[in-house]
């Protein structure tokens, strides 16, 4: 697949690592559709970048989905490829020192917006990417979902999280296989520590420690080195099936 010419939908695009495949697209000749949130800077960023377009969108809402996407094919005629950027990341213990329990109100909001959302996305995203007329290889589209390594190593404090990111870790193989017949990738990404807005407001110190968790490079990942990886994956077309880590080596 190549980028120059691409349609490319992100959700949570209006920043962070979904940002940055935005302005991969645009910058190598595609187009961006970013979802994300009426709350969020995406409309600053789609009105100040070319040949972004920002749709509101809560992915944990099937309505605004299936609108968004519709929308989109509607405005741009097709999608080439879909990355799955957005998510949310509360922090609880199971039971913590003071003996409260974890939330069940956030364990399925997080799972209704990381794993359901995404999810949806999926399924609309890829009824309309089986219309498109096949290209090199007979490929019609490619899904990238973000994950996270949390998802393959679950950190303390982080149940809910985990469990709808490695719900995206297995679900990769499965969507490979099931849309195979359409000529439509799954490649899935497990980020480490990531220069985000999630950091956003840490000391010195705090930032210092997590680049130590770094084995090689000692930097943080940014979203640039994340949108160039899904570059990477929409040019080599054999890549499918796959949970690909960027993280530096770091085991958390």
């Amino acid at each position: 697949m190549k980028v120059a010419g691409s349609v490319g939908l992100v959700t949570g695009g209006g920043g962070g690592l979904g940002a940055g495949v935005a302005r991969m697209l645009v910058d190598n000749g595609g187009h961006a559709v970013v979802l994300d949130l009426e709350s969020s800077p995406a409309a600053a960023f789609a009105t100040s970048t070319p040949n972004v377009t920002f749709i509101p969108t809560n992915v944990a809402d099937p309505e605004q989905v299936r609108s968004a996407v519709e929308q989109t094919i509607s405005d741009k005629g097709r999608i080439d490829l879909c990355v799955n950027a957005a998510g949310i990341s509360p922090a609880q213990r199971v039971v913590d020192r003071k003996g409260s329990i974890h939330s069940l109100d956030v364990f399925e909001k997080t799972i209704d917006v990381n794993l359901v959302g995404a999810f949806d996305v999926i399924r609309n995203v890829a009824g309309a990417m089986s219309k498109n007329p096949p290209g090199e290889d007979g490929e019609r589209g490619l899904i990238v979902n973000v994950s996270s390594a949390a998802g393959l190593e679950g950190q303390a404090g982080q149940a809910a999280y985990t469990a709808s990111k490695g719900a995206l870790i297995a679900l990769t193989l499965q969507l490979a296989r099931d849309l195979s017949i359409h000529g439509i990738r799954v490649m899935t990404v497990a980020p480490g520590i990531m220069d985000t807005p999630m950091l956003a407001g840490i000391d010195d110190e705090r930032r210092a420690a997590l680049v130590d968790l770094h084995v090689f490079p000692k930097r943080l990942g940014t979203p640039a080195d994340f949108a160039h990886l899904v570059k990477c994956f929409m040019e080599v077309t054999l890549l499918n099936g796959e949970v690909v880590r960027l993280d530096a080596a770091t085991r958390l």
